[in-house]
């Protein structure tokens, strides 16, 4: 079983919560979600709030604070072959219902196909409206950075409907 996942970092405030698969080994590493360097999820995350890309943990940390932006993983931890999401067995799940519960969050956005598709597995429907997006792990090498804007557009939306 691999290590626990990191805790869900998501202000008071927060409108919408991202949810990712499980972090990779780089991101254990680093010690902080998205922590592969060929990972778009920062320099995206920026480019769409019109922000410098965060370099430091505590950077990424502002950026999602002050942007009403909750950052989490749907799971704790699994059995898992490197980075590959195909590859994830006997998943152990966060408590996303319970994160829900405690704060006035609108909608939630998975990144990636495989973050939907295992949060969908535990059978259990959120209370509020929820999206799947494009993969930015440069493993979904056919979502360019302009496609991958265009679709997660829509995080913008959901944030300006406060």
């Amino acid at each position: 079983m691999g290590p626990s996942s990191f805790p869900p970092l998501c202000g008071e405030d927060a409108r919408i919560l991202i949810l990712g698969t499980y972090p990779s080994p780089l991101s254990f590493e680093s010690g902080f979600y998205y922590g592969h360097p060929r990972n778009r999820f920062w320099p995206l995350l920026a480019e769409l709030l019109e922000e410098t890309t965060p370099v430091t943990t505590e950077e990424k940390k502002t950026l999602l604070i002050r942007n009403k932006i909750g950052l989490w993983d749907v799971l704790d931890s699994c059995d898992i072959v490197g980075a590959s999401d195909a590859s994830i067995r006997n998943p152990v799940y966060h408590d996303v219902h319970g994160l829900l519960a405690e704060r006035n969050i609108k909608a939630v956005f998975f990144n990636g196909a495989q973050a939907e598709k295992l949060f969908l597995k535990q059978k259990r429907e959120l209370p509020i409206p929820s999206f799947r997006l494009p993969s930015t792990s440069p493993a979904n090498a056919a979502f360019s950075m302009e496609k991958l804007y265009q679709e997660w557009g829509i995080i913008l939306d959901a944030l300006k409907n406060d």
